[in-house]
């Protein structure tokens, strides 16, 4: 039963890490595909020019930068949808402003934009 057990499990080691690794790895293999759309350089003199950060390893650049990228994202599929409703392709204010009305998660940005 252990052979059969330990004969089993490598297959199955294999077939998931045999589909599921190229995937992952397919976007930033592909020539000129970047982990980060933001110059990472750029973040890094931001988080430098904070008096109180002494030192930031390029792990947290990265995330640094990461996390506004998906922020953008984000709120520009809600706008997207919204265009969507008004039987829109292109993306407008309004859809912004409905987007970060109809989002719990961009209550902060209430009356930031008026």
């Amino acid at each position: 039963m252990a052979a059969a057990a330990a004969g089993g499990t490598p297959r199955e080691e294999e077939g998931s890490s045999g589909e599921a690794a190229p995937q992952p790895q397919a976007p930033t293999s592909a020539p000129g595909a970047r982990l980060s759309r933001l110059p990472l350089a750029r973040v890094k003199a931001l988080v430098k020019a904070d008096p109180d950060v002494t030192l930031a390893g390029q792990e947290a650049i990265f995330i640094l930068a990461r996390g506004p990228e998906l922020f953008v994202e984000t709120i520009a599929k809600d706008a997207y949808c919204c265009a969507q409703q008004g039987k829109r392709k292109t993306l407008q204010r309004r859809d912004l402003d409905n987007a970060i009305e109809a989002v719990d998660e961009f209550a902060f940005l209430e009356g930031k934009f008026s």
